[in-house]
């Protein structure tokens, strides 16, 4: 695993916007990862959903792109304990992509998957109704390697982990499937403001 000096913690700091058990972590960002970063250029990334819908499809860096562009504006959680207020990111919002491949009546979960192999399981109202994107950018700037770069999952409002860096795909299906952290204690859904951190929270 490789972790950033000081992603441990920090004393909670009284803000009505910090989830129970989080502090702000200012300008900021650590880095947590459960996996050495790939060397991962857009001209390799890909994006592919299969599983429960009516249309599989995997997209191209150029693909992706060419769907409409959509942004994120807030706050993001992470497991640890940090917080970070402010952010932007930049990309395509999830719903654009579920649009194209047609989820089934059926699906209720999804896997999301990284090209290094990482895992992590999410409702399907998780994901949807404006609430997920396919992120390319932050702050403006192309998403960093160690960020998840070239694109990660974003899912703002369910603890970090969930939002899968190096993302390559989400599979949908009619049933939770754990993921890597998942299945190491983690909690299955992961929600901040009820402090989700591990099974049985």
């Amino acid at each position: 695993m490789n972790v950033t000096r000081g992603f441990t913690g920090r004393p909670r700091v009284d803000n009505p916007g910090l989830p129970p058990g989080q502090y702000d972590a200012g300008d900021d960002w650590p880095v947590l990862s459960a996996e050495v970063t790939p060397d991962l250029t857009p001209a390799d990334w890909s994006l592919r959903i299969d599983g429960l819908v009516d249309a599989p499809r995997t997209w191209t860096w150029e693909q992706a792109h060419a769907l409409p562009a959509s942004a994120y504006e807030g706050d993001i959680h992470c497991v640890t304990s940090w917080s970070k207020f402010g952010v932007r990111f930049g990309g395509v919002s999830l719903d654009a992509f579920l649009e194209e491949v047609r989820p089934q009546a059926s699906a209720t979960h999804a896997v999301a998957y990284s090209h290094t192999g990482y895992t992590t399981n999410l409702p399907l109202a998780d994901l949807t109704g404006g609430r997920a994107w396919i992120a390319f950018e932050y702050g403006g700037e192309p998403l960093s390697p160690e960020h998840g770069g070239p694109a990660r999952l974003l899912v703002p409002h369910l603890y970090f982990w969930k939002s899968a860096k190096w993302i390559s795909g989400l599979r949908l299906l009619d049933h939770d499937e754990p993921g890597f952290w998942e299945q190491n204690g983690y909690h299955a859904r992961g929600n901040p403001w009820e402090e989700q951190r591990y099974s049985g929270d």
